[in-house]
Parts: structure tokens; sequence; C-alpha cells
């Protein structure tokens, strides 16, 4: 028999799980940018669409699939079978998504360390430990290394407390934290010069872009992939979370969350860049484009805070305590995938399930930072553009096709008893079943196309 099964004691502190596990680095560095390149308002109105339309029909089928199921992805897939064929299918999905997830982890731990040592350089800076900064400022193999491991090791702390004691409980202290952060930043960053440059960009909408086919296709990725979809993080929250709550309305509140912080990242990343811009740093690419991703994060805005002089140490101090938050309310929901499983089919302790699992994913990082400019890039890339969408299409396919209509509104009905005769029962179905797999399908396709 199976431990014991975790759940989260309130609504908040689900919310703040799912919240956090959403909004992640790529939220706060590759929202913005992507906006920015795509027609500023433009994708945000395209982004916002599409996030209720898709997005949220998604996050609610893997949620629906947990909480129905109370057991990891293996179980909650194949106990969905409708015979031996299904079976087999939900179990080979609910492996790659843990092994996806793994993955995922294991060069987000590595990122994550980097934002790590800066944030500790920050430190540094201020104790007058200038050498000591340097070097944590510095990429090399022994700092990645180092960090990278201690990186993994918070995630590994938090995750063995469980459900209650660890996941809900940091995830309640760190979201709050991270919106009075960023919040602080903005109004900083907003009375510097170039940041209104930055705004517009952001703001004003380009409304010729509207009927751009890139797009479109990448406001879907945008709002679909955001919300950490795919690879059974939702289902596993949703499996914590009580019968009694109202599942329509927890995925539109988290849905709201995860937008509304992505939005509100905009509103600091694109005016720092143009603040940066105009105190002489480049922030365009060799394309043209704006700089994205870690190069946004190790080397434009550390940048701007080296010229920002006493301010600027305590201002890339806050950033980096912004964004080393944001990278565990995520990697923690990530390590609770395979965790989950090993407890639960394997009847292993989660001190054990958590050691042997954290050990082993530190192992790939540490493989990862040894080979870095050969397998990094290609992880990345086979885990969330080729691995994930395809996991997702099969989550809406299971709920879509493969569960009993009738069961799912079993389902619906235990924290909602009125759910047949509400607009989301109407709507969902449908979308779940036809739309979501298409337009997963074309985000997939646009991706295998270039």
């Amino acid at each position: 028999m199976s431990a014991p099964r975790g759940e989260f004691s309130s609504r908040f502190g689900f919310l703040m799980a799912a919240a956090g596990s959403a909004v992640g680095l790529g939220n706060i560095w590759g929202f913005p940018t992507n906006a920015a390149t795509n027609g500023g308002a433009a994708f945000l109105f395209t982004y916002l669409v599409l996030a209720f339309a898709l997005a949220y029909p998604a996050l609610m089928a893997e949620l629906i699939i947990g909480r129905h199921a109370k057991a990891n992805a293996v179980t909650a897939l194949r106990g969905l079978a409708r015979g031996p064929a299904t079976a087999r299918l939900g179990v080979a999905v609910g492996y790659a998504g843990m092994i996806t997830v793994s993955l995922i982890l294991s060069f987000y731990a590595i990122v994550s360390g980097w934002m790590m040592a800066f944030m500790f350089s920050s430190l540094a800076d201020i104790a007058g430990l200038s050498a000591l900064s340097q070097w944590l400022a510095t990429g090399s193999l022994a700092r990645d290394s180092v960090f990278t491991a201690a990186f993994m090791v918070l995630t590994l702390y938090v995750v063995n407390a469980g459900v209650r004691h660890g996941i809900e409980k940091w995830a309640s202290r760190l979201m709050p934290a991270l919106v009075l952060i960023l919040l602080a930043l903005i109004i900083y960053v907003m009375t510097l010069d170039g940041a209104m440059d930055g705004l517009r960009v952001y703001l004003v909408p380009d409304f010729s872009r509207v009927a751009d086919t890139g797009l479109l296709l990448s406001a879907l990725g945008q709002a679909f992939f955001s919300l950490s979809l795919g690879v059974g993080t939702m289902l596993i929250y949703g499996s914590y979370v009580s019968k009694r709550e109202n599942l329509p309305a927890l995925g539109g509140m988290v849905t709201l969350l995860d937008i509304g912080i992505a939005v509100t990242a905009g509103l600091l990343i694109l005016p720092s860049m143009y603040v940066a811009l105009a105190n002489g740093i480049e922030i365009y690419n060799d394309q043209g484009g704006l700089i994205a991703g870690p190069g946004l994060i190790v080397a434009v805005l550390p940048a701007l805070f080296d010229q920002m002089g006493e301010a600027g140490v305590l201002v890339g101090l806050a950033f980096f305590v912004l964004m080393t938050i944001a990278s565990l309310t995520s990697s923690i929901s990530m390590l609770e995938v395979p965790v989950s499983y090993v407890v639960e089919e394997h009847n292993a302790s989660r001190r054990k399930a958590v050691l042997v699992l954290g050990l082993s994913i530190t192992v790939i990082s540490l493989l990862l930072v040894l080979n870095f400019n050969t397998l990094f890039d290609l992880v990345v890339s086979l885990t969330t553009e080729y691995s994930q969408p395809l996991l997702g299409f099969f989550f809406a396919v299971f709920v879509g096709w493969i569960w009993h209509r009738n069961g799912v509104l079993t389902e619906i009905r235990q924290g909602c008893p009125d759910a047949e005769q509400g607009l989301f029962w109407k709507i969902w179905p449908f979308y779940i079943r036809y739309i979501c797999p298409v337009a997963i399908l074309a985000v997939y396709a646009q991706m295998l196309l270039g």
C-alpha cells in the first residue's frame, strides 16, 4: 500500500503553489521580449484571448484528471483507459512526462544557479568583497557546478518536507515576496531615463501585426506553455486539491495569476532594457531582435546595474532575489512529478524518493555543465519544443476522447454541484475535445517546420 498522500490545506496555498509553478524564469524574461518583437499590445491582446480560450481549458484537463485520480500521472492516465491499448498509452505518456520534466529541471537548475550566483555577487559587493563578487558574477565550471548543486539542495529541502509543510508553506511565503519585489523594481525603473521608451514598445499596439500567423502561433505557444502544461505538474497539484473545491474557479484564478504576473513582468523587463540602451548598453542581437533568454539576465541587466553605482547594487540584489524565488517555486513543482510516482507506485518513503531522484537529476545537470556547448541547447530543444507540446496533446486527447464524458462531469460536480448548467460545461468539453488538440498540433507543426 502506498504512503498517505498530502493535500493542500487552503485555497490560497494551492493558488500560490500552482502560480509559482507557472511563473518561472521563462515568464519573466521570455514573455516581455516576445511581446515587444510581436506588435506590443497587439501581442498582449492576442495572448490574453488565447490564454483563456485555449490554455485555460488545457489547464483544467490536468487539474480534473489529477483530482479525480488522487495519484501520480502514470496511475491517473492508466485509470482513465478504456482498454489495454489506451492503458499502455496512458503509462507511456505518464513516463514520458516524468522524463521530460526531469530533464527540464536538469537544465533549469543550471540557469537558476546563475541567478543565485548573481544574488550572492550583489551581497559580496555590499560587503566590499570585490574579488568574491567578480568570481560569482563570472561564468566558470567551478561556479556553475557549485551553484547548480546548491539550487538543487534548496529544491530537495522544500519537496522533502511534503505538500503542506514544504510546497504549500514555501510557495505561500515566496510568491507574495516575488510580487512585492517585482512591483518595487517597476516603480524604481520607471523613474529612469529610457523607461518610457520601453513602455511604449510594450504597450503601444501595432495592429498591422494582428493578422500575422507568426504572432498568432507565438502568442498561442506562450499562452499554453507558460502555465506548465503537458508534463504533469498541474495534474500532480490537482491531485492534492480537496474534493470540496470548485475546480473551474480555481483554474481560472491560476490562469489570471499567471497572466497577471507575466504581463506585470513586462513592465519591468522592457523599460529596463531601454534604460540600458539609454546608458549605451547593446540590447539587440545579431539578427536585430531584442536579446532574450539567459543573455538578457546574465549580460544586459547586470551591465545596467553596474552603471547605476551604489543604487545598482541594491537593485541588482532585489532583481536576482526575484529571479531565484521564481526559479524555486517552479523547480519544486517539477521535482514533485517523479517523486509522487516513486512514493505511490514503489511504496518508497518521500525522503528516499527525493534524495535518489534529486541526486540523479543533479548528476545530469552537472553533466550538462561539463558539456554545456554540446548538450545544453539540445536538451532544452528536445524537452520544451518537441516533447512538451506532444504530451500536452495527449492530455487533451485523454480528457476529450478517452475519459467518459459523464465521469468528467461527475468529478467537476463534487466541488461545483451546478456545473452542468454553468457556462464552463457548455463550452469546455468542446474545446478540450476539438480546439485544444488542433491548436497544440499547430504549435507543434510550427516548431517542426520553423
